[in-house]
C-alpha cells in the first residue's frame, strides 16, 4: 500500500525535515514531502547534522512552501508545530487524515553551541519516536 504523507511547519527547515527523513528511512511505500508557510531559504544545519548523527541525510532537502502541494491528495497531512508558541499551517488541499504531533522549535533553541545542540538531538529523537510510532500503526492497519 502506497501513502502519500505532507509534513508541516512553518519555516519547513528542521521539525518537518527530520519527520519527512525518518519516515522516508522507515519505508519505500510512504511518499513524503515537507512544507512550510513560510519557508527558509535553507534546511537549518544543524538539523542536517543531527539527522547524519542518526545516519539520515538530508543535506540536499530545500524547504518548500505548502501552496505547492495544494493540488495533491493526501492520505495524510501532519502538523508538528508546537501550538503553545506559533500557529500550525492550515491546509485546504484534500486529506483524509489530519493529524499533529506538536515539538519545540530546535531552531528557537539559544546559549552555547553545546546546549543548542542537545535542543536539536533531544527534538530529533522525540520526532523519530513518534514518527516511527505512527509508521507502526500505519502498517498494522493495513
Amino acid at each position: 500500500m502506497f501513502v502519500n504523507i505532507l509534513i508541516l511547519c512553518t519555516g519547513n527547515s528542521c521539525r518537518s525535515q527530520m519527520a519527512e527523513g525518518f519516515l522516508q528511512s522507515f519505508s519505500q511505500t510512504l511518499s513524503v514531502y515537507s512544507a512550510g508557510t513560510d519557508p527558509a531559504k535553507e534546511v537549518h544545519p544543524m538539523a542536517i547534522q543531527v539527522m547524519a548523527e542518526a545516519g539520515i541525510d538530508i543535506s540536499k532537502n530545500v524547504p518548500a512552501r505548502v501552496d505547492d502541494y495544494l493540488d495533491r491528495e493526501w492520505d495524510y497531512v501532519i502538523t508538528v508545530c508546537d501550538r503553545a508558541n506559533e500557529s500550525c499551517p492550515l491546509f485546504t488541499g484534500k486529506v483524509k487524515h489530519r493529524l499533529h504531533m506538536g515539538f519545540e522549535d530546535p531552531a528557537m533553541a539559544t546559549g552555547t553551541p553545546e546546549e543548542v545542540l542537545s535542543v536539536f538531538l533531544r527534538v530529533r529523537d522525540r520526532i523519530k519516536e513518534a514518527f516511527l510510532a505512527f509508521y507502526k500503526e500505519l502498517t498494522i492497519n493495513d
